[in-house]
């Protein structure tokens, strides 16, 4: 195969991206975030596309102005330099112009923020504990059982299942819903991060931290990929989350199917009891 045969097939393959319907996982040559799911990935894409229109136009205006200043002051059009120093005009504009940049951008910032950390009411509530390395979830709303996640190597991959970010259990979970996830560790720092539902929480030692998300009802039947997005030790890179989601029905009769296979924690560890203390403390 030649080389403009290669660069024409890596082209196609990258035009391909641009049109690619709704996608669970990343895809190569993919360009910008994946799809969104809840609604705080839906306003961080937006923000995000406000961004890139002010960072547009400020990029493009100091090209102008650079080029501008280039072909004006050259030294064939402007034999005789002048020598003022100061411009009070344009000293107050290049300060009160980027300070009413700020001011525009912070607003919605700080709504997307305040949006994204308030746990909306839960309906469900799901634990995940970081381990080396993989995940376990726990249901305490629905018989307290609990599950380790591991990374199904890749002979064993079954057609379709992304390399990388396949589990042996995924995490069920229903649509049309809240969900608030409290998140952990047992050993080390972890991140749990899911990127299509703007999840990116930090998973440590001796300390629970809180997050939510919302799925429509749209995305039942789906599942969805992450990973841990901290650096935790040799396995780091084989610890994937996958999360499924089904219809509420779906989701009761699995609960209970779940509950046989992995059974109730009748006698909590010391470490679910330290987390249990924890959150009795941060509620107080």
């Amino acid at each position: 195969m030649t080389v403009l045969s290669r660069m024409g097939l890596v082209a196609a393959a990258f035009l391909s991206t641009l049109g690619t319907a709704f996608a669970s996982e990343p895809l190569p040559y993919q360009l910008g975030f994946q799809p969104a799911v809840t609604p705080v990935m839906e306003r961080i894409t937006s923000f995000h596309n406000l961004l890139l229109i002010v960072i547009t136009l400020i990029t493009l205006f100091v090209l102008v102005l650079l080029l501008y200043v280039m072909w004006r002051f050259s030294e064939k059009r402007n034999p005789n330099p002048s020598k003022t120093t100061h411009n009070t005009l344009i000293e107050v504009a290049w300060t009160v112009i980027p300070i009413i940049i700020l001011v525009v951008i912070a607003i919605p910032s700080f709504r997307l923020l305040y949006f994204a950390e308030t746990v909306q009411e839960s309906d469900i509530t799901v634990k995940a504990i970081g381990r080396q390395w993989y995940w376990s979830f726990e249901y305490p709303d629905h018989g307290n059982f609990t599950f380790d996640a591991n990374m199904v190597p890749d002979e064993e991959l079954q057609p379709g299942q992304p390399r990388l970010l396949t589990t042996d259990n995924a995490m069920v979970l229903p649509v049309d819903t809240n969900i608030r996830f409290l998140i952990t560790a047992s050993d080390v720092l972890h991140n749990f991060a899911m990127p299509s539902f703007a999840l990116k929480t930090d998973a440590v030692p001796g300390r629970i931290n809180e997050t939510w998300a919302y799925v429509p009802a749209d995305f039942a039947g789906r599942t969805f990929y992450g990973q841990c997005s901290e650096l935790c030790g040799t396995g780091h890179a084989y610890m994937p989350i996958m999360i499924k989601m089904v219809t509420k029905e779906e989701f009761a009769a699995w609960t209970e199917q779940a509950l046989e296979e992995f059974g109730s924690v009748e006698e909590p560890s010391p470490l679910r009891l330290a987390e249990s203390s924890a959150v009795t403390a941060v509620s107080e």
